[in-house]
């Protein structure tokens, strides 16, 4: 399940070779987004590079083995819902050399203000107190041959970074760079704590090799770059760097890292490059949002016939739903279960199964001809949203949602609202 394997049997390469001078690669990987996937013969040595893996629903689709949105929800779903087991390889360091630098690493940044070179698609598994395991995906940039700083945000990492920190010891970790993509999308996804993201992929690949590190955390076998070490109580400048939304993010005091040991991969060694805000990241971060928000709508209305977290949202603060309703009432209770269901979303429009949520023009057409806003506008003040989010009225994300009603009315003739086609 190594990620040279996977890139091996993709079929819309778009080779590149050095230099990678400048801004090369985020470039190539802007360009062909949507389109091709870039590959980067050696962009350090032995090293090679690939980005735009999940560009694509296409992509997701495939790695989910899905036919269909519906499909691919289920899937991803039931891994969290039952995850599988890891599989720890004995024997595995003999399949790596060992660096004594991170900044021997071939890091690069993407955005012209961007502090320094980094890794943006950075897996990162930690013990808890309490023995749960977390995985999920943060920046990560080097600051010395042996540390780096990490973004943590408020969820489960940070809980375990806050526990260890109560009991006066560091965060054991382990720092993956450069894994098959279906790990990519366990890890970017949120379920309960005490649910490890790698038992996620493992049930989605029907298995999972993992190594287990002197320090007791875990890392995909295979990975092009493995790190083990502590996150310690010692803050450091974070940023800026470029997030979601494809804004500066600002700079913060952030957790800085003590890397023990670097590995890198003997053989067929490929590194991910995630370009910030773009598709690929898009899709990372929103799918499993779209599944749940899907699975919550499903429980109040006849039938949900798509979820997107929109693009102009950045796959993540707007939602358009098409629903097949009975009642009136039944597009807001939607909104309000999509509310619920990912409470970073800050608008949501609600459209008949007749329009299609891909296709902006369409949606604004409904809001032109089957919405107004005494009967299909509701507001909700003072909710938490996203921290992304520069209108927040707080660094909590404290915000007011929209909710949008653009549904046929049930009390008016439906010929009004029926689409012309030409047969």
């Amino acid at each position: 399940m190594s990620l040279s394997r996977y890139v091996e049997e993709l079929e819309d390469l778009r080779v590149y070779d050095p230099p990678y001078e400048g801004f090369r690669i985020a470039r190539a990987l802007k360009e062909t987004e949507g389109s091709a996937t870039p590959y980067f013969r050696e962009v350090g040595p032995g090293v090679d590079g690939v980005g735009n893996l999940i560009d694509r629903r296409s992509k997701l689709l495939r790695i989910l083995g899905a036919r269909n949105d519906e499909e691919a929800y289920r899937a991803l779903l039931s891994a969290e819902d039952a995850p599988g087991r890891l599989d720890v390889v004995g024997a595995w360091a003999d399949d790596y050399k060992t660096v004594d630098t991170l900044r021997k690493l071939p890091l690069v940044k993407y955005y012209e203000k961007e502090a320094a070179p980094y890794i943006t698609s950075a897996i990162i598994t930690a013990k808890a107190p309490d023995g749960a395991y977390n995985a999920s995906i943060h920046r990560f940039t080097p600051i010395d041959d042996d540390k780096a700083v990490v973004r943590l945000v408020p969820r489960h990492l940070y809980t375990i970074y806050r526990r260890w920190l109560d009991a006066g010891r560091d965060t054991p970790v382990a720092v993956a760079w450069g894994v098959h993509p279906a790990v990519l999308l366990a890890a970017a996804s949120s379920p309960p704590y005490g649910v490890f993201e790698l038992a996620v992929a493992a049930r989605l690949l029907e298995g999972l090799k993992a190594v287990e590190l002197d320090n007791g955390t875990y890392a995909p076998y295979l990975s092009t770059v493995i790190m083990e070490g502590y996150i310690t109580g010692q803050l450091a400048d974070e940023g800026p760097y470029v997030d979601v939304v494809g804004t500066y993010d600002v700079v913060r005091k952030q957790p800085v890292v003590k890397i023990e040991r670097i590995y890198v991969l003997r053989s067929s060694a490929v590194v991910h490059y995630l370009l910030p805000a773009g598709l690929e990241h898009q899709l990372l971060m929103g799918f499993e949002r779209e599944a749940k928000i899907w699975r919550a709508v499903s429980s109040v209305v006849p039938k949900v016939v798509k979820v997107r977290l929109t693009q102009g949202g950045f796959g993540w603060m707007h939602a358009v739903i098409s629903i097949r309703k009975n009642v009136e009432g039944d597009a807001k209770n939607a909104a309000l279960a999509a509310f619920a269901a990912h409470p970073s979303l800050k608008h949501v429009v609600v459209v008949d199964d007749d329009i299609d949520p891909d296709d902006p023009r369409d949606v604004e057409w409904a809001l032109a001809t089957r919405f107004r806003a005494d009967r299909g506008l509701f507001v909700i003040p003072y909710a938490r949203g996203s921290t992304l989010d520069p209108m927040a009225l707080n660094d909590e994300g404290l915000t007011y949602k929209v909710g949008v009603d653009a549904t046929r009315p049930l009390d008016r003739d439906p010929r009004m609202f029926e689409k012309a086609r030409i047969p």
